[in-house]
């Protein structure tokens, strides 16, 4: 049946396909009575028998260490966007021009996570996620405080360099640390949770900072995110375990194993103690060339689920800045005249939509996979979750169209906010429909296939954060967002071949000597 996904005539089930459900009505000739259920759905991937595999941990246990990441997560992503109600007094201060401040202290930050990400998801590989985690968190928790006590506008920026160097692990290893936890079934909820904590983050950060710094001093926001840093220090050092596991598994091509494949059923293996779990290092997981895996992002992108899901995940994050960024000149301005501390406020219409619309795209990513599984025959395709593209797309025009005739025409200040929370809406949809596909598609690459698609997005955001305001000074914001609206409906217009053709293009990325020579 496949739903519109083509199949392929030379591999019946590339990487992504998957057996996920019992009741099937096909001949597969597979025995899955021994494999490992969760009720009817059959786990993908399935865990080993060790008391160390994390897939096997406790709910409770995966559940705290998810949460903490997506926590973190969120409040490294708010340091980027907080300090927008700022920039106008940023640029009096300091006498330099605001297009000048969003580019060093918000483009800049952006671009050095872009590049850092290249080494990070390499060392990971190398050593492990833990290390990166919590060496994360201790330096930010110091440039935030670095940035309390700042006093000139070349230490601002250098900050904002090195900041960006730090937040690099927590924005690029959480969503591969969730394919490390949890199955194809239970994937959509928790890159909903951690978009959500992202979504809040760029938002309810903005609301805040706008108060502390009217009501305060902008460097003031600085000192507040690092009494923040300091519980994320130690929740990150005594939760947080590593989650890389190298021991072997039972595959979805062989679920019978030979005597000689019986390793992954030895259950003599001793637990990790919890002092052993606090180690940074374990030495190496992985015997992979460090350099090799710090150049492996770039081939990357000739992927073709990577290349989709890097060009929708970059684009719509650029555009939550772009509107951010933009709402600041435009509130400021007259004939909204809103303080800083206003202007953080208008946030919160938005963070309330992602706050409902972020729960709502992780559950309908898993629903629609496994009903679509189910009425395949059980069979599971990745091509599955980018049906959430249809109502990301939808509302991102209407928020896109709505805001630029909205503030052009100077309309009362609830129809822009309205529009804002109608984009804000179809975010969640879009990050969870492209970043649980390249999960479910390339499993193994995960790490790598992120740092491709966080440092598009830092080039994203560093143009859009560099030259949204000039570009709005020569158009008007109706130009602007016209444009917007159309360049993201053709970027969506991609789902089409993505999804028709994903099969195939799966099954020749793992037929091509490309291929094979990138995943040995």
């Amino acid at each position: 049946m496949g739903f519109g996904v083509l199949e392929d005539r030379h591999m019946a089930a590339p990487p992504g396909t998957a057996t996920m459900n019992t009741l099937t009505d096909i001949d597969t000739k597979v025995d899955t009575s021994s494999l490992k259920k969760d009720g009817e759905t059959i786990l993908q991937p399935q865990p080993s028998d060790s008391p160390n595999d994390p897939l096997n941990w406790s709910r409770a246990r995966k559940e705290t260490i998810m949460l903490i990441l997506a926590f973190s997560s969120g409040v490294t992503t708010a340091l980027g966007p907080m300090v927008t109600p700022g920039l106008p007094l940023v640029a009096m201060k300091y006498g330099v021009s605001i297009d000048l401040v969003s580019s060093l202290v918000i483009g800049f930050l952006a671009f050095w996570i872009g590049f850092t990400t290249f080494f990070t998801a390499a060392g990971a590989n190398a050593w492990g996620k833990r290390p990166f985690f919590v060496i994360s968190a201790v330096i930010l928790l110091a440039t935030n405080i670095w940035g309390y006590f700042t006093t000139s506008f070349v230490s601002l920026a250098v900050m904002r360099a090195i900041q960006g160097m730090a937040s690099a692990p927590l924005e690029t290893l959480v969503t591969s640390s969730v394919s490390d936890l949890y199955f194809v079934h239970q994937r959509g909820t928790r890159i909903s949770l951690w978009g959500c904590m992202l979504a809040s983050g760029v938002l309810l950060g903005q609301t805040i900072a706008g108060a502390i710094i009217e009501r305060i001093s902008f460097e003031a926001t600085f000192g507040i995110s690092a009494l923040i840093f300091i519980p994320i220090v130690f929740g990150m050092y005594f939760f947080v375990a590593e989650t890389t596991y190298n021991g072997p598994r039972p595959t979805s091509e062989k679920f019978m194993p030979d005597e000689k494949d019986m390793s992954f059923l030895d259950d003599d293996e001793p637990r990790h103690t919890y002092r052993q779990q606090l180690g940074l290092f374990h030495g190496r997981l992985s015997q992979e060339s460090f350099w090799k895996n710090v150049w492996k992002p770039v081939p990357l992108i000739a992927y073709p689920a990577v290349l989709f899901s890097t060009v929708v995940y970059g684009s719509y994050f650029a555009w939550l800045l772009t509107i951010s960024v933009l709402s600041v000149s435009i509130f400021s301005a007259p004939p909204y005249m809103l303080s800083p501390g206003q202007v953080g406020l208008t946030n919160l219409p938005l963070l309330a939509v992602a706050l409902i619309s972020s729960p709502l795209s992780g559950w309908s990513a898993d629903a629609v996979a496994k009903l679509m599984a189910r009425r395949n025959n059980g069979i599971f395709e990745p091509e599955f979750r980018l049906l959430l593209m249809i109502p990301a797309t939808i509302f991102a025009a209407v928020g896109f169209l709505g805001f630029g005739m909205s503030v052009q025409s100077g309309a009362p200040l609830v129809w822009p906010i309205t529009f804002m929370s109608i984009h804000s809406f179809s975010v969640p949809f879009a990050t969870t429909a492209s970043l649980t596909y390249v999960i479910d598609c390339h499993p193994r690459d995960a790490n790598q296939a992120f740092v491709t698609i966080n440092f598009t997005k830092a080039v994203f955001t560093f143009a859009a954060t560099t030259y949204a305001n000039g570009w709005m000074a020569q158009v008007g914001p109706r130009g602007v967002f016209d444009v917007i609206a159309v360049i993201n409906l053709g970027i969506c217009a991609l789902t089409i071949p993505a999804y028709v053709f994903g099969k195939r293009f799966r099954s020749f990325v793992a037929r091509s000597s490309f291929g094979k020579k990138l995943t040995s």
